[in-house]
C-alpha cells in the first residue's frame, strides 16, 4: 500500500532526526507510529533495524577515530602496541561499556518487545529522565575529558546506556546523563555516548534483521523492503544530525532538550488520558 510506504518514510525521517538527540528515538518512532493513519506500533524489529541506518552515519562520521581505535586495540592484543595506549584503552572501554546492554537486552527481550513499549511507560521515562538530564547538566562538574575515562566509569556509562532498553529514556540521553554525573564535559560525554552505542545498536539491529528474515510474523506492520527504505533515510538524516549536535553542545547546554522531553511526556499523558491514542 502507498500509505504504508509513506509511513515508513516518515518514520525513517523521525528515526534519523531523533536518534542522536537526548530525546529518545524509540519513543518518537513509537509515538509517531501511533498517530499516523494506520495508528500502529511500528514494532521493536522496525526500530532496531532502522537504527542500523543512524549507526552507519556514526561509523562514517567517526571513521578515522574508529579505524585508529580498532587498530591500536588489535595491536595491543599481540604486543605490537602498549595496552595503556589511549586508543587501545578506548577499545577496551567500548567493549566493557557494551556488556550491560548486551546482557540485559537478551534477558529482557520479551519485555522490550511488549511491556516496555506501553506509551504510559514511554511518557513517564521522557519526563523522569528529562529531569535527570537537567540535574546532571546543571550540577555536573564538567571537568573530565575523554582521555581521563576509567574502566569503572566505562561500566557505569554502560549501565546508563542499558536504561535505554526502555523507550523514552534515550540511548544518547541516558549515556550523556551518566557522563555528566561523573563529571565529564558535554563534548566528552556525547562523543563517548556515540562510540559506545555502535556495538550495541549494530548487534541489536542485525539480530532483529536475522529474526525478521526467519520469522516474518515478527516484522510488525511494515515489510522488510519498507523497513530498509526507512533505514536508508535514517542514515542520511542521522549523519547531518551528528555533525550538528556536536557543534551545538560546544556552545550550548541541554536545557532545550529537557523542556522538550517534559513537554512531550505531558502531551502523551493528556492524549492517553482523553483516549485519543492507545497505550499499546
Amino acid at each position: 500500500m502507498v500509505v504504508s510506504w509513506i509511513e515508513a518514510i516518515i518514520l525513517g525521517l523521525v528515526q534519523g532526526l531523533t536518534e542522536f538527540l537526548p530525546i529518545s528515538s524509540s519513543a518518537h518512532v513509537r509515538i509517531v507510529g501511533e498517530i499516523l493513519p494506520n495508528a500502529q506500533d511500528p514494532g521493536a524489529a522496525f526500530t532496531a533495524i532502522t537504527q542500523l541506518g543512524t549507526e552507519a552515519a556514526v561509523v562514517l562520521y567517526f571513521w578515522s577515530d574508529i579505524v585508529r581505535i580498532v587498530s591500536a586495540w588489535a595491536k595491543s592484543l599481540v604486543g605490537k602496541a602498549p595496552r595503556n595506549d589511549p586508543d587501545a584503552r578506548m577499545g577496551w572501554l567500548i567493549i566493557i561499556g557494551s556488556l550491560p546492554i548486551g546482557v540485559l537486552g537478551l534477558l529482557l527481550e520479551d519485555f522490550i518487545d511488549t511491556t516496555f513499549r506501553s506509551l504510559w511507560i514511554t511518557a513517564s521515562m521522557l519526563v523522569v529522565f528529562g529531569i535527570f538530564l537537567a540535574l546532571a547538566d546543571t550540577y555536573g562538574r564538567q571537568q573530565r575529558e575523554l582521555k581521563e575515562l576509567t574502566y569503572k566509569h566505562g561500566i557505569i556509562y554502560g549501565l546508563f546506556q542499558a536504561l535505554a532498553l526502555v523507550p523514552g529514556v534515550s540511548r544518547s540521553g541516558g549515556t550523556i546523563t551518566g557522563g555528566l554525573m561523573l563529571g565529564y564535559t558535554r563534548e566528552a560525554a556525547t562523543r563517548y555516548a556515540f562510540l559506545l552505542a555502535i556495538p550495541a545498536v549494530v548487534a541489536s539491529g542485525f539480530y532483529k534483521l536475522a529474526k525478521s528474515l526467519t520469522e516474518p510474523s515478527l516484522n510488525g506492520p511494515f515489510s522488510l523492503a519498507e523497513t530498509l527504505v526507512a533505514t536508508g533515510i535514517a542514515f542520511v538524516v542521522g549523519y547531518a544530525i551528528v555533525a550538528w549536535l556536536l557543534k551545538y553542545i560546544s556552545t550550548h547546554n541541554y536545557r532545550i532538550f529537557v523542556w522538550y522531553r517534559i513537554g512531550l511526556g505531558i502531551a502523551i499523558f493528556l492524549l492517553l488520558g482523553f483516549g485519543i491514542i492507545q497505550p499499546g
